[in-house]
């Protein structure tokens, strides 16, 4: 007999101001107290010292966040010059200490222009990557330092906010995998005096933004449980980017059942992906297999037991 999961089935997305401090999985592991839910996951890590946006999946929600792994990503940093961390980030150990020459704000845009569109950047050793089946910062914390290849990202984006001689703070669109930690020691490098950063906060992922975000504080102060679930986003947010397709009667039941059904996936080309609708209400995702054929390729749970 199956062991029955604890918790409630609760689905949907939860857009979470993660604070300062909180690595992602315990503040994961406090939104998803706060709503009794059974399952929980979230969208790509911050760091403990960065705060902002981290969109939080519950329940069914989790089948699809792979999708905004891929997302492009907005943050706003400060950069502090003349010191270099091992971690990249003022909660390392001070490496070096430079002068900072007189720099002009043109000074700084010039060297932030040189990290602008298709660059490669080697990964921090202070990172959840892994090497041999262990993560880098576990490495890193021993005081082992492992050669990584330096990964293509795109700088889409790189905004000077303000300068005042000793930091400055960047907002920078980027590509997933980017490091903005990495970034800042970079521009450091380039500017001849090192550098690290104090503050990092996301403000956008995919097609969330931080006004949508809600603190841990909020959340707690909503009276009850259909009040909070209420406030979710639902399941279908994170794959709003693919194209619709409807499914009838006789097509839901074939999906169900984990057989192809028969819609007109013409404009859509083969292998791609499309969102699937059943009386108007989501019931997963569906891969083209020819122009009159669509197979069930992730499907919500309740509509894989009907």
């Amino acid at each position: 007999m199956a062991r029955r999961r604890k918790g409630l089935p609760v689905n949907g997305v939860m857009l979470l101001d993660k604070p300062k401090g909180l690595s992602s999985n315990h503040a994961l592991q406090r939104v998803r107290r706060l709503f009794e839910a059974q399952k929980a996951g979230h969208t790509g890590t911050l760091d403990p010292m960065a705060t902002g946006l981290l969109p939080i999946c519950l329940g069914e929600a989790t089948k699809f966040s792979a999708h905004l792994l891929e997302a492009d990503k907005m943050y706003r940093t400060r950069v502090e010059l003349g010191v270099m961390t091992d971690t990249g980030d003022a909660e390392g150990e001070v490496l070096e200490r430079r002068d900072v020459p007189a720099l002009t704000e043109g000074d700084i845009e010039a060297a932030i222009a040189r990290f602008r569109g298709e660059i490669d950047q080697v990964p921090p050793m202070y990172s959840a990557l892994k090497h041999q089946g262990r993560k880098l910062y576990e490495l890193a914390r021993e005081g082992k330092e492992v050669e990584r290849k330096a990964r293509r990202v795109c700088i889409h984006e790189a905004r000077l906010i303000g300068f005042d001689g000793a930091a400055f703070e960047l907002e920078v669109s980027c590509s997933k995998g980017t490091y903005i930690r990495t970034l800042a020691e970079d521009i450091g490098a380039a500017l001849g005096c090192g550098a690290h950063i104090s503050a990092l906060r996301r403000l956008r992922t995919g097609p969330f933004d931080s006004e949508a975000m809600w603190t841990l504080e909020e959340i707690e102060a909503l009276a009850d449980q259909p009040t909070r679930e209420a406030k979710l986003m639902p399941v279908d947010v994170l794959v709003d980017h693919l194209p619709a397709l409807t499914v009838d009667d006789t097509g839901h039941q074939r999906l169900s059942h984990g057989q192809p059904a028969a819609l007109d996936a013409t404009a859509l080309g083969l292998e791609n992906l499309a969102r699937l609708y059943h009386a108007d209400a989501f019931i997963g995702l569906g891969v083209v297999k020819g122009p009159q054929e669509v197979a069930p390729k992730r499907l919500l749970s309740t509509v894989a037991r009907s």
